[in-house]
């Protein structure tokens, strides 16, 4: 989709948002460069809220099975869905994010997997470390306000509440070489607590209880500290 018709598409919805929703963006994304965006996920609102609080065009990994139309799946595609099948790391989909990030883009993870049914944060996935130690990409948190009160799970119709994002200061990761699965279990453990740790803090809310963080083996390696 070129990128006149996504511009018009981000007035539409950043409009629809500020009258409807009194929407309202804390921060800011770095302005050049490949950046992975990591945002709590509440609501199928999210997805257009968060990227119309963005200046720069993002792609979005998202459940495979949301969608099952064809003709919806290519238009969604176009828009920048990444489809990603659950239960075991889906090399194609990460891939595709980290050759969108090597290549100076955007991309969105919800670290926790999928939707919340009741609003709370829930324990992370480690597919974040994934793209973080192929990529070595900074990774910006953000949290999402208000979305599981306009339109939670189940809804079909949304009300009318306050909405917005709020967006951290970058992470950057600093990695090595890791030699056993343990050391890689351990890397992505810390990074997916990292992460989930300060969504919850910018949203000002309870961070899901340690040792739940899911641990999908793959590569390198260790601790955070805020990108220059």
């Amino acid at each position: 989709m070129s990128g006149f018709v996504y511009g018009i598409l981000w007035i539409l919805a950043r409009t629809v948002a500020w009258v409807c929703f009194r929407y309202r963006v804390d921060g800011t994304i770095p302005g050049r460069g490949g950046v992975l965006v990591a945002a709590n996920h509440a609501s199928y609102l999210d997805i257009p809220l968060l990227g119309c609080g963005m200046t720069r065009r993002a792609w979005y990994l998202g459940r495979s099975d949301l969608f099952p139309v064809p003709v919806l799946n290519r238009i969604l595609r176009s828009l920048g869905w990444i489809p990603l099948r659950l239960g075991r790391l889906d090399r194609d989909a990460f891939g595709k994010a980290i050759d969108l990030i090597r290549a100076g883009k955007v991309v969105v993870i919800f670290p926790e997997g999928g939707r919340s049914l009741d609003g709370r944060l829930r324990p992370p996935k480690a597919g974040i470390g994934v793209i973080v130690a192929q990529t070595g990409c900074p990774v910006v948190p953000a949290y999402i306000k208000g979305t599981f009160e306009v339109l939670p799970a189940g809804a079909r119709w949304p009300r009318w509440r306050r909405v917005g994002v709020r967006f951290g200061a970058p992470l950057q990761f600093e990695g090595r070489e890791l030699h056993n699965k343990g050391e890689a279990k351990r890397f992505y453990q810390r990074v997916s607590r990292a992460v989930i740790e300060k969504i919850a803090a910018l949203g000002d809310v309870p961070a899901p209880m340690r040792g739940h963080e899911d641990d999908t083996p793959d590569r390198p390696t260790a601790g955070a500290r805020h990108a220059e």
